[in-house]
């Protein structure tokens, strides 16, 4: 029997009740942690994962398991790293990942602290991904099952701090997942996934941003050549590779290929001025040596890894597709891996077609 204090995000769901239950089963001491981060408005036709019935059914399976339950209030933090972070990125002309923000700030950063502060030797989330360990270190790895893998969100997660890290059910699929919450009879057996973002009511961006207040001026929108097309409501509301929502009549179908958040200008054109043929990702976050060479990397979440040649930098990498890629977004994530190990990852800075210097 393994007594090991651990210290289990409960975010209300299923997956992390389960991840509980695993780690009881398993023989270790748990207790259950939920962060209150934020406060969605009642009229929310949708209440995620922030909404306080979560909470109340976190604390639920943790009386069904017979283990103690804390509430930490992080709603400052969450603010701070995450929803302004998130509303600067689309401010700026940048597509944000606030999930990826929230792991490595929140759960695998001030968490995992008061994790330690508890006397906890561990921290588990139900996130789906491994830890495995290959020439001695620790490392991060997709889940089994390719229909939920999470390992894309996790990439910007500390490496060293992987010892510290346990994914109970990364080994499962969805279904087992549910058999698990199933055989103890907990609340959240059931209960169906939260897709939106959590801050986000109705997963509706715009609407959020715009309710916010914010000085934001109307602009251009422009071809390649510079030549007016008609006006945009804003930079923050559109991305790169959007089609509708433009409301500008053109011969064809137009979609937004570059956000020029300094000029407020914001360029359309066809499809194929999407097609990236090279990106440059900053700020990397790097779980081995950096080598050149052929790479898989993932651009989006539920989007499969495309091959390239990675080639580093004096301040972050860039990768040639072996095929052009369509709406590489600046502000995404770009994901490493080696088979089905996370090797680094960066934040995709800008891209370049054949036409224009790729």
């Amino acid at each position: 029997m393994n007594k090991e204090n651990v210290l289990v995000a409960m975010s209300g769901g299923v997956d992390s009740s389960a991840a509980a239950a695993l780690l009881l089963e398993r023989g270790y001491e748990v207790m259950g942690v939920t962060m209150r981060l934020w406060d969605l408005p009642a009229e929310a036709e949708k209440q995620t994962c922030c909404s306080l019935d979560d909470v109340n059914d976190a604390r639920r399976v943790c009386d069904q398991l017979g283990i103690p339950h804390y509430t930490l209030n992080m709603k400052e933090e969450f603010k701070k790293h995450v929803v302004d972070y998130f509303v600067d990125e689309y401010v700026s002309g940048r597509t944000p990942n606030p999930c990826i923000a929230c792991n490595r700030v929140l759960k695998f950063g001030l968490l995992l602290k008061k994790a330690r502060q508890l006397g906890c030797a561990k921290l588990a989330t139900g996130h789906y991904a491994r830890i495995v360990e290959i020439d001695g270190r620790k490392r991060l790895a997709r889940g089994r099952d390719p229909e939920k893998d999470q390992s894309y969100f996790l990439f910007d997660v500390p490496p060293d701090t992987l010892k510290d890290v346990l994914f109970p059910v990364g080994e499962l699929t969805k279904d087992e997942t549910r058999a698990v919450a199933a055989r103890h009879n907990l609340k959240t057996a059931q209960k169906p996934d939260s897709q939106e973002i959590c801050f986000v009511p109705d997963d509706d961006y715009q609407k959020f941003i715009a309710g916010l207040e914010l000085n934001i001026p109307p602009g251009d929108f422009v071809d390649k050549e510079g030549k007016k097309l008609g006006a945009h409501k804003g930079i923050p509301f559109y991305t790169v590779g959007q089609r509708r929502g433009l409301g500008v009549s053109a011969g064809g179908r137009l979609y937004v290929t570059d956000i020029d958040a300094e000029q407020n200008v914001i360029r359309l054109g066809a499809e194929e001025e999407l097609l990236a043929g090279l990106m440059e990702i900053k700020n990397l976050t790097l779980h081995e040596e950096p080598r050149d060479g052929a790479v898989a990397v993932q651009l989006r979440h539920r989007r499969a890894p495309v091959n390239g040649i990675i080639r580093f930098t004096a301040d972050g990498a860039e990768v040639r597709f072996d095929k052009p890629e369509r709406a590489v977004a600046p502000g995404q994530a770009a994901v490493f891996y080696r088979g089905d190990t996370v090797t680094g990852g960066g934040w995709i800075e800008r891209f370049y077609t054949a036409n224009n210097g790729a």
